[in-house]
């Protein structure tokens, strides 16, 4: 079992330099669609810095050192509705984070600091895919299943498995933590493994109980930005059907019962014959015979 997963790709190269001469850094960023990513600027806002925001050359977002000025979407432009309150500013960073992305968010975003000393220029360059319908997982009773992450894993990267909504393994750094028995209700005592090169979630011995929607949830962490991705598997544990073993003895006990049956039968029918009532003999080996076959002796007048 494999599942396709598209992982972000990034390129960093030197672009041209920005209006006042400062060098301007390009990131291509490349998530799939429901992601939340956030793009960082690098900088911490101070009382001189204005940090603006724009996608496809239109404003989107802007902040001030001193925060009296805020804005994003709608705000910075009247009917501009694209992002919907999808889009959040850091008041310490001025960074931006895009949650929920669709596919009309694919383009260029533009950040602007703007200081009393210098400006500069930094472009992301984002790509969002489409993902694959969801691929359903159906093993039998007892088998076991692995839900692959579909990446390797970065030593900030940060891996959280949920079934049902409810925690049951995470890798954080080079520390892995499995859900203890009470925090799973017992669900997955001892049948939980996970691979820590890639944080794949290994279930053993599957039962019914553990058919549901299992979450991974991957945050992957760089300097230039952030990526919080969700990866659900719909797994279906079906009855693992009658072993040779099991079905051997079903035929036994058909048989056995056929056979007792057939032995009741043959008793009863001795039985009715053995008391069946005899023809009653005389001494010398002959039957007396019926009243009713003596034909009736004609009379003469």
């Amino acid at each position: 079992m494999k599942l396709l997963f598209n992982v972000f790709v990034v390129v960093l190269c030197l672009r041209g330099h920005g209006a006042s001469g400062v060098g301007s850094a390009g990131v291509s960023v490349s998530v799939m669609e429901g992601d939340s990513v956030t793009l960082h600027t690098g900088v911490q806002t101070n009382q001189q810095e204005d940090i603006k925001w724009y996608f496809s050359n239109t404003r989107i977002a802007q902040i001030s050192g001193d925060l009296s000025y805020k804005c994003s979407d709608v705000q910075c432009n009247k009917g501009t509705e694209r992002f919907r309150d999808r889009l959040k500013l850091d008041n310490q960073t001025g960074s931006l984070t895009i949650t929920n992305i669709t596919n009309t968010d694919s383009g260029e975003y533009k950040l602007k600091i703007i200081s009393s000393s210098s400006d500069s220029e930094k472009i992301f360059s984002v790509t969002v895919h489409e993902v694959p319908a969801a691929e359903r997982d159906e093993v039998k009773e007892g088998e076991s299943v692995t839900l692959d992450s579909g990446v390797i894993k970065n030593p900030n990267d940060s891996m959280t498995w949920y079934f049902n909504e409810i925690l049951i393994a995470e890798i954080t750094g080079d520390q892995s933590k499995i859900c203890t028995d009470d925090q799973c209700d017992e669900r997955f005592r001892d049948r939980l493994k996970l691979d820590h090169q890639t944080g794949s979630l290994t279930i053993i011995t599957t039962r019914n109980t553990d058919s549901g929607e299992y979450k991974l949830q991957i945050i992957i962490n760089s300097s230039s930005f952030s990526i919080s991705t969700v990866k659900r598997f719909n797994v279906t544990v079906t009855d693992s059907g009658l072993s040779p073993a099991a079905v051997a003895g079903i035929v036994v006990a058909v048989l056995l019962v056929f056979a007792a049956a057939a032995a009741v039968t043959v008793v009863y029918y001795r039985r009715r014959i053995h008391t069946a009532v005899p023809q009653t003999e005389d001494d010398d080996g002959y039957s007396q015979p019926n009243p009713n076959d003596i034909p009736l002796e004609r009379t003469h007048p």
